[in-house]
């Protein structure tokens, strides 16, 4: 008997220290208190990248003008030359012979005029035969200018300053007439396109304050932003209805040379948000790729819901869907939480939240 009732204060003295433990963790649990906010809508700016393709601002194409062989090439690939530098010379020879002749024949046609005009001013003969004789001249030099310009075409020279590319013929080489022998980029400015989707066109359009003067940067391929801003100038005349986008092009200074025509880049450009619905980022969680938040109901219960996320700001999300002005959302504890739990919270203005992100307001 005396067993039994020490078995009895033994499970008596368990089941106190278990309630007791209960008890702790549930008043443990009733303290905490979550922080709450809602989304709020405002005007912001957001820097988008746009993936952009970098040409020279002058880059064209050197072809021979004349058919022969390529005598001398004066210039290295990936050299700088300067406007009327000699690039290449096409053996000459049968154009200078050509070039010659008319130059004996147009000499022999203003002797035949010397003699005509003599005659003429002795009315032997008569005035039309003065005038064959002049145009007979006339056609010499014109024939004279012709080769001369066939013997100045046989050197290739640069139209401009710039950078010369791939010579893909060698010394000796015959040369067709409009043959390829080179290409001559002007790098000290460079265009960037890159296309911009319909929306953000008329946002931009419609939203001239906030264009920042038109300016934008230039994210280059190893992620470091060219030390020189641009600014948008034109935009293309239509759309693309393939891709319901349109081309904007923008300059920038390259007085460093670093950028090259052919180069890839992102063009970062501040685009105008109006009424944009934000949260902060610390608020979501994601499953199997879709982006959730827990909603607080007027009762304090939890419950998760899908968003869509239309950008992304520095430590924000702007919402496209799932989400009203005047839902509650929870902003701390969201690993902690689970669907249908029930909690105290604290209601922490938007602004509030948002004063302590990175965000530029209008």
């Amino acid at each position: 008997m005396k067993r039994i009732s020490t078995g009895m204060l033994i499970g008596l003295y368990a089941l106190l220290v278990l309630t007791s433990c209960s008890q702790k963790k549930e008043e443990k649990i009733e303290k905490v208190q979550y922080q709450v906010t809602s989304p709020i809508l405002i005007d912001t700016t957001l820097s988008k990248n746009y993936v952009s393709q970098i040409q020279s601002i002058r880059n064209i194409e050197i072809r021979g003008l004349e058919k022969g062989y390529l005598q001398q090439i004066y210039v290295d690939e990936g050299q700088t030359v300067q406007a009327g530098q000699l690039l290449f010379k096409i053996m000459p020879k049968f154009y200078e012979a050509e070039y010659l002749k008319t130059q004996a024949q147009a000499k022999a046609e203003e002797i035949e005029l010397e003699n005509t005009k003599a005659l003429a001013d002795k009315n032997i003969v008569s005035k039309n035969e003065l005038a064959l004789a002049q145009a007979k001249v006339d056609q010499a030099k014109a024939e004279m200018s012709l080769a001369k310009l066939h013997v100045t075409a046989t050197e290739i020279r640069a139209p401009f300053a710039g950078t010369i590319n791939r010579i893909p013929l060698k010394l000796g080489s015959l040369v067709d007439e409009g043959e390829l022998l080179t290409s001559l980029s002007d790098n000290s400015q460079v265009y960037a396109y890159f296309n911009v989707s319909e929306s953000e066109y008329l946002d931009y359009q419609t939203n001239t304050e906030n264009r920042a003067n038109n300016e934008v940067n230039l994210l280059l391929a190893n992620n470091q932003l060219l030390k020189y801003k641009g600014k948008v100038e034109t935009i293309e005349s239509e759309f693309n209805n393939e891709t319901g986008s349109i081309a904007f092009r923008a300059r920038f200074p390259n007085p460093d040379k670093l950028l090259r025509n052919g180069e890839t880049g992102r063009v970062q450009m501040l685009v105008p948000l109006k009424h944009a619905l934000i949260i902060p980022q610390k608020a979501t969680y994601e499953i199997q790729d879709k982006t959730y938040v827990f909603v607080i109901d007027k009762n304090g219960v939890v419950k998760s819901r899908n968003i869509t996320i239309s950008n992304d700001l520095p430590d924000l999300y702007v919402i496209s869907s799932g989400l009203a002005p005047t839902d509650k959302i929870l902003i701390d504890g969201v690993q902690k939480v689970k669907d249908d739990d029930k909690i105290k919270f604290e209601f922490v203005a938007p602004q509030e939240v948002m004063s302590h992100l990175q965000i530029h307001a209008q």
